[in-house]
């Protein structure tokens, strides 16, 4: 009698069940649901075996309860006489009754997967109320567990994070406020626990397909069966776990992004209570065998009747035994597997041993004597497979049972001479792999002797050959084809790698790639190319370019498949190298093969491994060569998605701290992602109104003052943008379609663009050609002139959008800031000469003027000239108005600089603005000239307040300006105004006398201006002028260090005592106080310098009593200093013996505490260096 189990029902019982009296036909169809048993296991084991529990390790009962389940079980079953089976409901029923909940929760799963749902198993675990307890204590023993009843915790499902070691103690009856927290958080998380299973289980139910279509599925083989959540997820993580095996490791990642939802470290995360089936090699390699035979097949392996089997499994077991569940299918599946891996292991080692007993036969060959040439011509003339002509002399004595290690293609020269010169292997001609292929092998004279075989053997064993070694098995097997050559080099290379100097092994590379290229073996490449990028320590750059030309190379030749399989990772190993060189080469490397890996890549993982690199990277050399690489791929990408990670990219990389990085970004970065907008058509839609709005916006924050660092990034950008932008407004010109390349096509003026920053810049190669440039720059010009802009996408976006916004900017610079100024300047000079004069003339000019509405009328400030004195002017005058410098050009500048000069100074406006027009100017020696003459109209202006900014403007310009031109322009005009009847037009040219006095050597000159300054201070028209002496006192202070010794011992040093003389006896106190901190800050700065011990005494140690005398009634805490700077003076004068060294002792020394000063003297014999050292060093101390 079958023993009953009640745990198992197959698709038939259905029918058993509505079908009670009638027999279950339990042999199956292909089409019939559930696979037979495999072929080659009994339908019952023999009254000797074990049970299949022991094969099966597996506690589980067998689907029919014959024999597999416990024994317990078993034997509880067979003591019961049952004639009919247990209905499902029934076995339910008792599971809940006796709570074995997580029992029943896997029967209810099991029959979900299986598509046979049971309501009473839905309602209760859909049920919240029947897992939520009375209360905080563990339920009394007598307490109702009815399926409505509450659900008593399970220990097994216990956690450290859930259990609560109060409710087992013996107060565990006590309620209080922490257990009570314990109990809700527990309770808590067994409902989204239990929520999260339901939601599994019903949608697993709700993904099954039912039994019938399933059986039209199988009986249709050409109908695809639907795949089902749990067979995706399992799916998923057998290919995923197959790539992982087999190195597949970009791949695999790959497919773990697409699957994001599933863990591919954890099989329990496929499903609920579903086995791991073995790999994909070994359901492969086994698909065929759990497959049911057909019902006419026989399988003789099966040949025992089932009468003919005695003892009490036959007793017990039904003539015909039902099919397997799947579950134990698996299980005999993966045990039959287990034993065919266990059998390869032994075949492995067997195969081991082969080549062990092959390699001593190869060693025994030495004990046989050649054969007569007749036998090797007859073994010759036998031989059909052309491989066997590589074969050995004495391969006759290798057992037919052996194989060759190396398949027939290896002459054995041992015991024999040098074989004949053959082809090179390079040569892949047909003529030389025939040769290779119809070799013979060589004939040797035999000696007319008698010798002994033994004899022989033992006297050629003399010649000391060394065969057993590695190095001793390459050396006596001649390679005579290319695949055995390339295993000879795989093996041999990593040998001979290590033991090449350092300085020598870039010669290895070429035998290197050409092994990696064509070696049959991946693990043999792999290892290979590891000693391509490993193969000198910190390569240097022409190590690195040969490096890189191979890695280029071998893309070429192996395609975009393997560069992606066995180059990139060999790039991603190094990314962290503790060497910046080899850092360098993957940086170097990513860039030289961006045209060969596949697009997906080239646009994902190799974009990732760069900005990784640029962000994380701490060597300049290194972030500048990823900057580079980072604009190649720019050039390859064509996913529109990623630009807006490029433009990321580009910011990143302009913030760099590093000069050269930013240089490497504005030379390839930008040029290539320009191109790549120009494609998307967003170049000026998008990337250069992006950059407009970065400068705004630093505007609108910038009220604790303007980050000019960032606005120089952003400007600069916008500078290297410029050559791409003339270049869309050329290609999307109405004359385009016109421009031809045949005919006179006059050549480009060399000057006619600025100098680019890089080939790349250059608006020719953007174009194509210089040919097809000049063309359309023809079209251009005659466009602009002629037919005007109608039509001109491009380019009105430029006149009516980008330049209004630039002069608004413009109009918001800081005039003060000489950099902000200095950085539109040329920028606008760049964007003008790239656009060209005719665009300028008709286009930029015309806005600026219209801003700035210079006329005479407009000379008060009232009358909305208030950007004259903004950073438009100078901007327009350095910027735009020197762009090109024909005479109508300088005559256009003089004009607006005169004209802007006589308005801001007829309107008492600032004179900021002319300042910076001026200093920007006079920084090129070009303007001088021009500069002087608009000078010269100011000089001879009828308006004194035009002659006085003329004066102040004269200071600015005189440094840098050449002596002879001083001598020639500059001090007349300054002469001239110093006649001048009003005294502040006289006192306005005190600072370029003193500019002059600074920078002049010429004594003429120098005379001349001493002249003039006398007149100024002996004059008694000028006894009580104060602004007058502020100003020379100031500028005393200014130029006097920098002046001649002569003529600041002479005139300045004098002059200054004796103003310091007269302050004593001002009465004004205001003019008193005025004069007296000028003083201070002129005798302060002079303490520097080199001062005789005559001067000293009679005019500045006397000038610094007076100026202390000022002080002490009018601010005591510059006294202090006063009277340390007198005392260390006369301290001097009294050591007059010290010598020249102490002679010559800064004052400033004086503001050293006294004992430093102690110190200081005792070692002034000691003393060699020069006095304008010690000066810089007392200058600094102070």
């Amino acid at each position: 009698m079958a023993s009953v189990n009640p745990f198992n029902l197959s698709d038939s019982e259905e029918e058993s069940e509505r079908r009670p009296n009638e027999t279950v036909n339990t042999e199956r169809s292909p089409s019939d649901g559930a696979p037979g048993p495999p072929p080659g296991i009994p339908f019952s084991p023999p009254a000797d075996a074990e049970p299949p529990t022991t094969l099966l390790s597996s506690n589980r009962t067998s689907p029919n309860g014959e024999g597999i389940s416990v024994p317990s079980v078993a034997t509880a079953a067979m003591a019961v006489n049952v004639e009919s089976r247990v209905s499902v409901d029934v076995i339910a029923a008792q599971l809940l009754r006796d709570q074995y909940i997580l029992t029943a929760l896997e029967f209810h799963s099991e029959l979900l997967e299986s598509g046979r749902e049971l309501p009473r198993l839905r309602d209760y675990f859909s049920n919240p109320g029947n897992f939520e307890r009375q209360s905080g204590t563990p339920p009394a023993k007598d307490q109702g567990t009815g399926p409505g009843g509450p659900l008593n915790r399970a220990g097994s499902i216990s956690t450290l994070d859930s259990l609560d070691f109060a409710r087992y103690s013996d107060d565990g009856n006590r309620e209080s406020d922490e257990r009570v927290a314990v109990l809700e958080f527990e309770l808590r998380k067994a409902k989204e626990t239990i929520q999260a299973l339901r939601a599994n289980l019903t949608q697993a139910a709700e993904n099954e397909v039912p039994s019938q279509e399933r059986k039209n599925f199988k009986s249709s083989p050409e109908i695809q069966e639907p795949l089902r959540p749990l067979e995706k997820r399992a799916l998923n993580f057998l290919v995923n776990e197959y790539l992982l095996k087999n190195e597949y490791k970009l791949s695999s990642i790959t497919f773990s992004d697409e699957n994001d939802d599933q863990d591919f470290e954890l099989w329990d995360d496929v499903g609920l209570n579903i086995p791991k089936p073995p790999d994909l090699l070994q359901l492969y390699r086994n698909c065929g065998s759990s497959l049911p035979p057909t019902r006419d097949v026989v399988d003789v392996a099966v040949g025992a009747d089932f009468g003919d089997l005695t003892g009490h499994c036959a007793a017990q077991d039904p003539p015909w035994k039902p099919d397997l569940s799947q579950q134990q299918q698996a299980e005999i599946i993966q045990e039959l597997e287990y034993q065919i891996s266990l059998l390869n292991n032994e075949k492995e080692s067997l195969a081991e041993q082969m080549k062990t007993l092959q390699s001593e036969i190869q060693t025994l060959k030495q004990t046989v004597s050649s054969p007569p040439p007749a036998t090797l011509a007859r073994s010759s003339q036998n031989t059909s497979n052309p491989a066997s002509s590589c074969t050995a002399i004495t391969s006759s004595a290798i057992p037919p049972s052996v194989p060759r290690a190396d398949n027939g293609q290896c002459l054995d020269i041992r015991g024999v001479s040098e074989p004949q010169s053959e082809p090179p292997l390079t040569q892949n001609t047909p003529q030389s792999q025939n040769k290779l292929k119809s070799r013979h092998p060589a004939h040797f004279d035999q000696p007319n002797r008698k010798l002994s075989p033994a004899f022989q053997q033992a006297l050629l064993s003399f010649c000391r050959m060394c065969s057993n070694s590695r190095l001793g098995a390459e050396v006596s097997h001649i390679a005579e084809s290319e695949e055995s050559v390339m295993l000879m080099l795989g093996r041999c290379l990593p040998h001979i790698v290590p033991n090449v100097l350092l300085a020598k092994r870039e010669e290895l590379i070429p035998l290197i790639l050409c092994t990696a290229c064509l070696h049959p073996e991946s693990r043999e490449r792999d290892q290979l190319l590891h000693i391509l990028f490993n193969l000198i320590k910190r390569p240097d750059d022409e190590q690195r370019q040969m490096i890189l030309t191979g890695c280029v190379a071998f893309a070429r030749h192996v395609g975009p498949t393997r560069v992606e399989a066995e180059l990139l990772p060999q790039c991603w190993e190094q990314i962290n190298h503790k060497y910046p060189e080899r850092r360098l080469l993957v940086a170097e490397s990513c860039g030289a093969l961006a045209p060969y890996f596949p697009k997906e890549i080239r646009s994902s993982l190799v974009l990732s491994m760069l900005q990784q690199m640029l962000a994380e990277d701490k060597a300049d050399m290194v972030r500048e060569a990823v900057v580079k690489s980072l604009g190649i791929i720019m050039g390859y990408i064509d996913d529109a998605d990623k630009y807006s990670q490029g433009f990321e990219l580009m910011l990143l990389s302009l913030g760099d701290p590093s000069e050269r990085v930013v240089s490497a970004v504005h030379q390839v970065f930008i040029p290539a992602f320009a191109a790549w907008t120009t494609e998307l058509g967003t170049l000026y839609t998008s990337l250069i109104p992006s950059l407009l709005a970065r400068i705004e916006k630093l505007f609108m924050q910038g009220e604790h003052g303007l980050d000019e660092h960032k606005l120089h990034v952003f400007l600069s950008a916008l500078q290297s943008l410029t050559p791409p932008l003339f270049a869309v407004v050329l290609q999307n010109a109405p004359f385009t379609s016109r421009a031809k390349l045949h005919g006179d096509i006059p050549a480009i003026e060399v000057t006619r663009f600025p100098r680019p920053a890089s080939p790349l810049q250059d608006v020719a190669t953007i174009i194509g050609s210089r040919e097809m440039l000049s063309a359309l720059l023809l079209l251009y010009d005659h466009q602009l002139e002629h037919e005007g802009t109608t039509g001109w996408e491009s380019l009105l976006w430029v006149v009516n959008q980008l330049l209004p916004q630039l002069i608004e900017i413009v109009g918001r610079i800081n005039v003060t800031s000489s950099a902000c100024v200095h950085e539109f300047s040329r920028f606008f000079w760049r964007f003008c000469r790239t656009f060209g004069k005719v665009f300028t003339n008709t286009k930029v000019k015309p806005q600026f003027q219209e801003i700035l509405r210079l006329s005479e009328e407009n000379v008060d400030a009232s009358s909305g000239n208030g950007l004259l004195t903004k950073a438009t002017v100078p901007i327009y005058a350095t910027g735009v108005l020197t762009c090109y410098n024909q005479e109508e050009d300088r005559k256009l500048l003089v004009g607006f600089l005169e004209d802007v000069m006589t308005t801001l100074s007829l309107s008492h406006a600032p004179l900021d603005s002319l300042k910076a027009s001026f200093v920007e100017l006079g920084a090129n020696p070009v303007y001088h000239e021009l500069l002087l003459t608009v000078l010269w109209y100011g000089v001879v202006h009828t308006s004194a307040l035009v002659r006085c900014t003329s004066a102040r403007m004269f200071e600015l310009i005189l440094q840098g300006m050449s002596e002879a031109l001083v001598d020639r322009r500059a001090a007349p005009a300054l002469i001239t105004l110093c006649n001048g009847p009003e005294f502040s037009v006289r006192i306005s040219t005190i600072p370029a006398f003193g500019t002059i006095m600074e920078t002049v050597t010429q004594k003429e000159l120098l005379e001349r201006v001493k002249m003039q300054l006398a007149s100024f201070l002996e004059d008694p028209q000028y006894q009580d002028q104060h602004s007058l002496h502020m100003e020379i006192i100031r500028t005393f202070g200014r130029v006097g260090p920098n002046a001649e010794p002569r003529f600041r011992d002479e005139f300045v040093l004098p002059h200054l005592h004796k103003l310091a003389q007269a302050n004593n006896s001002q009465a004004v106190e205001s003019k008193r106080i005025d004069i007296a901190t000028q003083l201070f800050e002129a005798y302060s700065a002079l303490s520097c310098c080199f001062i005789s011990e005559e001067v000293m005494i009679n005019h500045f140690l006397p000038g610094l009593r007076c100026l202390r005398a000022d002080m002490e009634q009018l601010s005591p805490e510059h006294e202090v200093i006063l009277s340390s700077m007198v005392k260390e003076c006369e301290l001097k004068v009294e050591n007059r013996g010290m010598g020249d060294a102490q002679g010559s002792v800064s004052i400033a020394s004086s503001l050293v505490g006294e004992d430093a000063k102690t110190k200081f003297l005792s070692k002034m014999g000691q003393l060699t260096t020069s006095g304008a050292m010690l000066a810089n060093v007392f200058q600094r101390k102070k």
